[in-house]
C-alpha cells in the first residue's frame, strides 16, 4: 500500500511539474497578440550577402559553394544607397503595420553589430548596423519591428547539418551545445540592444525533419529566454507543423490558412493569431532574372483572402545589393497603399466573416459591420445569410446606398461591378 501511495504521489508531482512548465503568456504578450491580429498587413525583407550574387537567398546551398569562399563576398558588400527612413516611409504609406527583417539567414551572415561572430555587417566596407537603423526608424514612425532568425546555418561548422548545406562546409566539427549557446547569445543581443521587438520569426526547424532520431532543438528553453527578456515579444516558427508550446503566432508559408496549394502549409489551423507569408515575385531574396511580380490585383486579392481567414499577410520584398528596393516592388506598394487608404476599414482589425463563395466572394467583419468583398466582376447578385437585422447596405467605392431585401435571416441585393474593378467592397451595417 505504501508503494502504491508513493507511485501516486510521484505521478501527481510529475503532473504538477508538467503543468507548471506549460507556457502562460503575460498580459503584455496577449495585448501584443491582439494588436498583431488587428494589423493584417506586414512587409517581409530578405536581405543579406546573397543579394550580391543576385541568384536568390538559397544560392549558397543550391550551388554547393564553399563557405569560406562565399564569405569573401563580405569584403565587397557596400549597400551605400540604403536609407532606413525611405524604406519605412514606403512601407507605412503602403498600409503595412509592421516589418519582418532577416537578421541572419541560412548563409549565417549577421546584419547587425554582433560580438559573437566576425561574420557580420560591421566588417564590410559599409560598416554600419542595418538593424540599428531599421529599429530606430520603425520606432520613430510607429511600425513594429519583427526579426527573422535562422535556426540552421550553412557556414558555421558547429551547427549539426541537416538535409541542407552539406556541400558548403566540413561536417565533422558539429557541436550542438556550442551552436545553441551562440544562437541564444545573439538572440539576447537582438532583444536587449534594439528596443522593443515585436516578434522573433524562426525558420529552419525543417532542416532536420528527415532525421531518423528526432532532433532536439531545445525550443522550450530558447522560447523562455526570449519571453524572459521581452515578455511581450511574440514568437513564431515557420516549421510547417502544429504550433509548439511557447509560440504566440502560427505561420503559413505561401498559402492562406486552411489551404496547401504550395505543399508547405498542411498543418491544422490553431487558435493563435495567424500569418501567411508570400513573396511579391518568385524568390524571397533578390534574383536579377526574377521579374515575375504579382499584379496589384493579385496582391490585393491575397490580402483579402488572408483577412477572410482572420490572418495577416506578410508580403516579401528582396532588396537589391546597393540597398534600394526594386522599382516594381515600390510600385506595387504604392498601389496597395492607395487601395488600403480607401478600403482599409474592411481589412484592419477585422475577423473572418461567416459567408464565403469560393474565392469570388469573401467576407470580413468588425463589430456591427460586415464587409463583402466581390472579387469576381461577373457576379451581379448577392444572396447570403445574415443572423441580425440589417440597417444599411452601401458600396464603399462611392458610399452610395444599395437597395436590399432582408427577410428571415437572408440578405439579397443586386450589384453592378465594373469589369476593371479589383475588389468591389460592400459595407453592411447591422442593427
Amino acid at each position: 500500500m505504501k508503494r502504491l501511495f508513493f507511485i501516486i504521489a510521484c505521478f501527481c508531482l510529475l503532473s504538477t511539474t508538467m503543468q507548471a512548465q506549460k507556457y502562460v503568456p503575460t498580459p503584455e504578450n496577449l495585448q501584443n497578440r491582439k494588436e498583431f491580429a488587428e494589423s493584417r498587413f506586414g512587409i517581409f525583407l530578405h536581405w543579406g550577402l546573397y543579394s550580391m550574387f543576385a541568384q536568390g537567398e538559397w544560392y549558397m546551398n543550391n550551388a554547393n559553394i564553399n563557405a569560406k569562399e562565399y564569405a569573401k563576398a563580405m569584403n565587397a558588400f557596400y549597400p551605400h544607397r540604403f536609407n532606413a527612413r525611405e524604406w519605412v516611409s514606403a512601407f507605412k504609406a503602403a498600409g503595412a503595420k509592421y516589418i519582418c527583417f532577416t537578421s541572419r539567414h541560412h548563409e549565417g551572415f549577421s546584419m547587425w553589430n554582433t560580438k559573437y561572430s566576425d561574420y557580420n555587417i560591421m566588417n564590410t566596407p559599409y560598416g554600419k548596423d542595418i538593424i540599428r537603423q531599421l529599429a530606430d526608424e520603425c520606432h520613430r514612425q510607429g511600425l513594429k519591428l519583427h526579426l527573422y532568425y535562422s535556426h540552421l546555418d550553412w557556414t558555421r561548422e558547429d551547427y549539426p547539418a541537416g538535409r541542407t548545406g552539406r556541400g558548403c562546409k566540413r561536417l565533422d566539427k558539429a557541436d550542438w551545445n556550442s551552436y545553441y549557446t551562440f544562437m541564444n547569445n545573439q538572440l539576447t543581443e537582438l532583444l536587449t540592444n534594439y528596443g522593443e521587438i515585436g516578434a522573433i520569426w524562426f525558420d529552419g526547424w525543417w532542416d532536420h525533419d528527415e532525421d531518423k532520431t528526432p532532433f532536439n532543438w531545445e525550443l522550450e528553453k530558447q522560447y523562455k529566454l526570449i519571453h524572459d527578456i521581452q515578455p511581450g515579444c511574440l514568437i513564431g516558427n515557420n516549421h510547417h507543423t502544429t504550433p509548439f508550446d511557447g509560440e504566440d503566432i502560427q505561420i503559413f508559408e505561401r498559402d492562406v490558412p486552411g489551404e496547401n496549394k504550395a505543399g508547405l502549409s498542411g498543418q491544422d489551423v490553431s487558435v493563435l493569431p495567424l500569418e501567411t507569408c508570400q513573396t511579391m515575385n518568385g524568390m524571397w531574396g533578390y534574383k536579377i532574372v526574377d521579374q515575375n511580380y504579382k499584379s496589384t490585383k493579385e496582391l490585393i486579392h491575397l490580402l483579402v483572402r488572408t483577412s477572410g481567414k482572420s490572418a495577416n499577410l506578410l508580403l516579401n520584398i528582396g532588396p537589391q545589393p546597393d540597398g534600394t528596393l526594386p522599382e516594381m516592388a515600390l510600385n506595387r506598394l504604392s498601389e496597395m497603399g492607395k487601395w488600403l487608404n480607401k478600403y482599409g476599414e474592411s481589412i484592419y482589425a477585422t475577423v473572418a466573416g461567416t459567408f464565403r463563395q469560393d474565392d469570388d466572394i469573401i467576407t470580413t467583419r468588425k463589430g456591427d459591420y460586415i464587409y463583402i468583398h466581390v472579387l469576381n466582376p461577373e457576379i451581379n447578385r448577392i444572396n447570403m445569410p445574415v443572423s441580425r437585422k440589417v440597417e444599411n447596405v452601401e458600396a464603399l467605392v462611392d458610399n452610395d446606398a444599395i437597395n436590399y431585401k432582408y427577410n428571415r435571416g437572408n440578405l439579397e441585393f443586386d450589384i453592378d461591378v465594373p469589369s476593371d474593378c479589383i475588389d468591389y467592397v460592400i459595407k453592411v451595417t447591422l442593427k
